[in-house]
């Protein structure tokens, strides 16, 4: 149960200012992570119900005859790879922002609604509107976060805002519109059917296309988030601090909001909603970097696909020849890290 907090108080201590050797050891953390990340995406890219050797994957990257292993190198797993990338960054950013917007460090993008409105959107357009290709999906979702978005912002209060209000009113609009998505899907047995696998997340059914339509929106909200880094440092804070310290409170959280609404409604259209990432990876950051904004938002950024990447290659490898969705291995590993986390004093004190 969210419980308000006297506006003072923080989830956890302020960032101190860092010293130089700080600085290099966070630097040096996030060149280490996007090695990390540079070899799961070889990994993603070899490793399936068919494993490719490395030289295949070379040749099929840059001198690719359009045959072979070539095909499933360029045609199924390149895409598959890049959305990853791109949606795991969005994930974990969103995720990242929204623990900051709402001082809450059990935050993940469906707290607000997002992922809910994005999903409910798109429900309706299959059903509804007879949409089938994964393309057409991506504006319905973004129309459906935006709208959510709106509506928890003046369910919280618009100016008044505060996080728990924020959160209250996106837990009670993702509790209705999960109502409606299932109620959908139990009436119309054809929409199930065409959902069953986006329900659950998967990166299968990945294109360049659907990337190409997604990519500029995840790069604005992801400049976005990197742009409001000060500002929601110092709203950690509390409000009184922050006000004090010249923070524009509204402003910032509606900028937050249009950031995760970008991110969220992004990733949700491409693979569906998948739990988790946005909660996990802020968690591992900042035992790396503390609670700074600057550094756990670029760390996010970069983990965020290891961990969805990684996840993805479980999935293909533990059920060859067939696969388990990336939605549902996320959801086995956040659920008792979910618990641990919940179970720390820490927690239990918010």
């Amino acid at each position: 149960m969210l419980v308000d907090s006297p506006p003072e108080r923080s989830a956890e201590p302020v960032a101190a200012p860092a010293t130089p050797k700080r600085h290099a050891l966070r630097a040096t953390g996030l060149l280490v992570s996007c090695g990390v990340l540079l070899l799961i995406c070889v990994a993603s890219i070899a490793v399936g119900a068919k494993s490719v050797p490395v030289a295949d994957v070379w040749h099929g990257l840059f001198h690719s005859t359009g045959t072979g292993n070539d095909v499933i190198i360029r045609d199924v797993r390149l895409p598959r790879t890049v959305l990853g990338l791109v949606a795991g960054s969005a994930l974990g950013v969103a995720g990242a922002v929204m623990q900051a917007l709402t001082r809450n460090p059990l935050a993940e993008p469906g707290l607000l609604g997002v992922s809910a409105g994005a999903s409910a959107a798109v429900v309706s357009a299959i059903s509804f509107l007879g949409v089938t290709s994964l393309t057409g999906y991506v504006w319905f979702a973004f129309l459906g976060a935006a709208l959510v978005s709106a509506a928890v912002y003046v369910l919280g209060g618009s100016r008044g805002a505060t996080p728990v209000r924020l959160a209250l009113a996106g837990t009670a609009a993702t509790a209705a519109l999960y109502g409606y998505i299932n109620a959908v899907q139990l009436l119309d047995a054809a929409a199930l059917d065409r959902l069953r696998f986006w329900t659950v997340g998967s990166l299968a059914s990945a294109d360049m296309e659907t990337i190409a339509k997604i990519g500029p929106f995840v790069a604005v909200g992801l400049v976005l988030a990197m742009l409001l880094a000060g500002s929601l440092n110092a709203m950690e804070m509390g409000d009184d601090t922050a006000r004090s310290l010249g923070a524009h409170l509204t402003r910032t959280r509606i900028l937050s909001m249009v950031a995760i609404t970008l991110l969220c409604g992004a990733a949700t259209a491409a693979c569906g909603p998948i739990v988790f990432i946005g909660l996990m990876i802020p968690h591992l950051v900042r035992a790396v970097t503390g609670p700074d904004m600057r550094w756990i938002l670029p760390y996010a950024a970069v983990l965020s696909p290891v961990l969805l990447l990684g996840a993805d290659v479980v999935g293909r490898v533990v059920t060859r020849p067939s696969e388990l969705q990336v939605g549902i291995v996320t959801a086995l590993i956040g659920g008792p890290v979910f618990i641990q986390l919940v179970r720390r004093k820490r927690m239990a004190q918010l």
